[in-house]
């Protein structure tokens, strides 16, 4: 995938994040709890690589069913915390030239960490600003960031493309800008895993990067060409075991060799999971205190 948009992206904004750096004070990790004991993982099946591997057990009548009011469309009350619509905007950034839509949750500078979440195929940043959907998933995602300082991005993307991945790295530039030499987590779902993957493959987003996820995504047989695996970029997975869009197998495959190169990776398969499971049941607060938001 050619890259040099995305590149020039960073080349006119980085020397711009330099002059603009402030002092911050440093972020204690990990992530203070909230609703964990509605959200953390349930049984667990399996486990190996000293827990960096697990098989999580999923029930659809558990998980849907007693997790929702209304199945798949709106989270039980005791799972959603509305106050934090009051940290909410949506805005119209610039990304290297082009408009790009977000949801922003949480301080527009300054922030100690930002998380950017990447939808899949039809939708917009209203899939990852909504409370209510995925068992309140994403509304958890907002507290844990508002509650720890950090931010939270939910943009728009038009393509999953050369011209997605730089809107993209776009962003993640502008997140740059705001909250200098912060982390910044990128998490991609379904075929917005695209994205991810071609970020992968461009020097400054990677450096710009502290981790990425890949929720039941495809699987990119170049990583290992890329420049986040020479960098050694932490790499989480989690996928439904069910999954008939994208094999779960796959992706278990490219994390069994990253793990045989000691590279740092972590994958969560929820068993009998389907596609859409692992936006609903992937355990945002283990996940970001793994990659470390400090």
């Amino acid at each position: 995938m050619h890259m040099s948009t995305a590149h020039l992206i960073f080349r006119r904004l980085l020397p711009l994040a330099v002059v603009t750096a402030l002092v911050l004070p440093a972020q204690a990790a990990p992530l203070k709890p909230f609703k964990d004991a509605l959200f953390s993982y349930g049984t667990v099946l399996e486990t190996a690589d000293g827990g960096d591997y697990r098989v999580v057990d999923y029930q659809e009548m558990r998980d849907i069913n007693g997790r929702d009011q209304v199945p798949e469309r709106r989270a039980k009350r005791a799972y959603v915390s509305l106050g934090i619509k009051s940290e909410q905007a949506n805005e119209t950034i610039d990304a290297a030239g082009r408009p790009l839509d977000v949801t922003r949750v949480g301080a527009e500078r300054g922030a100690a960490f930002s998380v950017i979440f990447i939808h899949g195929r039809g939708g917009d940043r209203r899939l990852g600003a909504n409370d209510w959907s995925f068992g309140g998933n994403f509304n958890r995602l907002k507290n844990l960031a508002v509650e720890n300082g950090g931010v939270y991005y939910a943009p728009s993307v038009r393509s999953f493309d050369d011209a997605g991945v730089a809107d993209i790295a776009g962003l993640i530039a502008y997140a740059q800008q705001r909250s200098p030499g912060k982390p910044i987590i990128l998490a991609c779902a379904s075929m917005g895993s695209f994205i991810c993957w071609g970020m992968t493959r461009n020097p400054p987003a990677v450096a710009a990067l502290k981790g990425m996820m890949i929720m039941g995504g495809p699987t990119d047989p170049a990583f290992s060409r890329s420049a986040a695996y020479k960098s050694k970029l932490p790499m989480f997975f989690s996928h439904g075991s069910a999954d008939s869009v994208y094999a779960a197998a796959d992706q278990v495959g490219l994390y069994r060799s990253l793990k045989a190169a000691n590279y740092p990776s972590r994958f969560v398969l929820f068993q009998t999971g389907s596609h859409g499971t692992p936006v609903r049941m992937t355990d945002w607060r283990d996940a970001l205190n793994w990659i470390g938001v400090d």
